[in-house]
């Protein structure tokens, strides 16, 4: 019990995707000023290597057929077969425009992880486009902030790591709450 009080206790870890230098520099300064733990990468390959998914890139087609046809052996086994990859995040923040993989590709490949899905994601641009942006919203993003990137846009992050930590503290009640009703009787 008292582990998971310390757990508690820890930084937020974030995880900072940009493929400019400068950009993630500056984003993993104001994020540790902010008293985050931050791991920058600069791609959304990389990120999704550091967070133990890049092995669903190449083949996404033959990986479906897979799950339609196992679906318990593929699905779950693939995301949960490294369940300390990813260390800890709380909270992706990517860059939007990156070559490769976009960070609205890190985002939809992030939300269809039964391991990530329910890690925030923050998309960043330096182009002010509203279809873009209501599309980012619209498939998971929490945030789309404007580059450059302030630090009133990461004092915005703080409540989105609260949610994502309070859904683990209530399901971990509600499980707790059952052992002892069940045990109960």
């Amino acid at each position: 019990m008292g582990m998971a009080i310390d757990r508690d206790d820890t930084k937020f870890h974030v995880l900072a995707v940009d493929d400019s230098l400068i950009d993630r520099k500056l984003i993993e300064r104001l994020l540790k000023t902010s008293s985050f733990q931050v791991t920058a990468v600069d791609s959304g390959s990389k990120a999704l290597e550091f967070l133990g998914l890049n092995n669903n890139d190449a083949d996404d087609d033959e990986e479906d057929e897979q799950r339609d046809s196992n679906t318990e052996s593929v699905s779950s086994d693939e995301d949960q077969d490294h369940p300390d990859l990813g260390l800890g995040v709380n909270l992706i923040i990517t860059d939007y425009c990156m070559p490769g993989m976009t960070g609205y590709d890190l985002l939809k490949k992030i939300k269809k992880s039964s391991s990530f899905k329910d890690i925030p994601v923050v998309i960043m641009s330096s182009e002010n486009i509203p279809s873009r942006i209501n599309r980012c919203l619209e498939d998971g993003a929490e945030e789309f902030f404007l580059k450059p990137v302030q630090l009133s846009d990461v004092n915005k992050l703080r409540p989105h790591l609260m949610k994502g930590r309070s859904k683990d503290i209530d399901s971990s009640h509600k499980t707790t709450s059952t052992r002892l009703i069940t045990s109960g009787n």
